[in-house]
């Protein structure tokens, strides 16, 4: 089985950080979001993977070579940003069996060996998670075999709370692509572009039987709102915790938090849900749900709900606080 995993985005909803570092490589509980994608499908044996690049792709093609050397990579240039239809499309020259879809812009928990036992009859998975905002998704209308009969992009009604997570596994590999080359056939969706789950839709009118199954979890990084709360998560539950190297000097610690190798703090309140990288030091600050970059330099600064990127300065800033790697931030005091 191979992997599709589409990187090509630019990643306006994150800038400014995303300028400069690929949307799936901003770091969550001091790790990647694509990391998270890739150890599980390592895990689960699957080496082989077709990366949709485009903004930023040489960054990117040099930390997969760095970081994951074991990966066999496919890369291919998505020049226009058509939609994920079209992204998909560029990935068919290696694709000759079943695959997986993954889109990198959450933190999941799914149990991949679902497709190891899946019933003959089945052309493919579509992962799903219940939501209460559910005109913010595409949702899945199911049968009643829990088999998708369609999925309408941003209901006003509640005709099904099932989000569309992007996740999928496909064994029919012919008929995915006939539904794709359909798709691009046909006029964009109302934002210009071509959707894959106009494929699947596709696949489903001419007989296929695509299940709907439940992911464990889903903690979607796409936003900084979510990425913030992603980071709590998973600092509450797998991530996080004090280095043996890190220094706390009269200061109070809120769990959850995750102080990496070599930070400093003195003085002030970490906590809850901060991540501090490796070799930042903050002194006299107060820092709540708050992601800090890796030798950043944080003084009498009280943040919350904030992304300060690596090498950072800020100093007697109080507030909400978005800013890059090497910024100076500095206040009034």
């Amino acid at each position: 089985m191979k992997a599709i995993i589409p990187l090509a985005g630019k990643g306006t909803r994150l800038r400014p950080h995303t300028h400069h570092t690929p949307k799936p490589l901003l770091k969550v509980a001091g790790k990647p979001v694509l990391s998270y994608i890739l150890d599980d499908l390592l895990r689960v044996g699957i080496h082989e993977m077709v990366l949709i690049v485009g903004h930023l792709r040489e960054e990117m093609e040099a930390w997969v070579k760095r970081e994951y050397p074991d990966v066999h990579a496919h890369y291919v240039l998505q020049e226009v940003q058509d939609g994920t239809a079209g992204a998909v499309a560029l990935a068919e020259p290696f694709v000759d069996d079943e695959l997986l879809v993954v889109f990198a812009d959450a933190v999941l928990e799914v149990d991949y060996s679902l497709v190891r036992t899946l019933d003959a009859t089945y052309a493919g998975v579509i992962w799903a998670k219940e939501v209460e905002d559910y005109q913010r998704f595409g949702v899945i209308v199911t049968q009643d075999d829990g088999t998708m009969a369609r999925i309408v992009e941003k209901p006003k009604e509640p005709i099904s709370k099932l989000a569309n997570i992007g996740l999928y596994y496909i064994r029919d590999h012919a008929l995915l692509y006939e539904g794709i080359h359909h798709t691009l056939e046909s006029p964009p969706g109302p934002s210009g572009e071509f959707y894959l789950t106009d494929a699947f839709q596709y696949m489903v009118d001419h007989g296929s039987r695509i299940l709907t199954a439940p992911v464990e979890g889903w903690w979607d990084a796409g936003k900084p709102e979510t990425l913030l709360e992603t980071n709590g998560h998973l600092l509450a539950t797998t991530r996080g915790g004090i280095d043996p190297s890190a220094s706390v000097d009269g200061a109070e610690i809120v769990e959850p938090v995750r102080l990496e190798e070599g930070v400093l703090v003195r003085g002030g309140r970490i906590g809850p849900n901060v991540t501090l990288e490796r070799g930042t030091r903050a002194e006299g600050c107060e820092l709540r749900d708050t992601v800090v970059g890796q030798h950043a330099v944080l003084e009498r600064a009280r943040l919350h709900d904030s992304l300060v990127g690596a090498h950072a300065q800020v100093r007697d800033v109080a507030g909400t606080l978005s800013v890059t790697d090497h910024s100076v931030v500095e206040g009034d005091g």
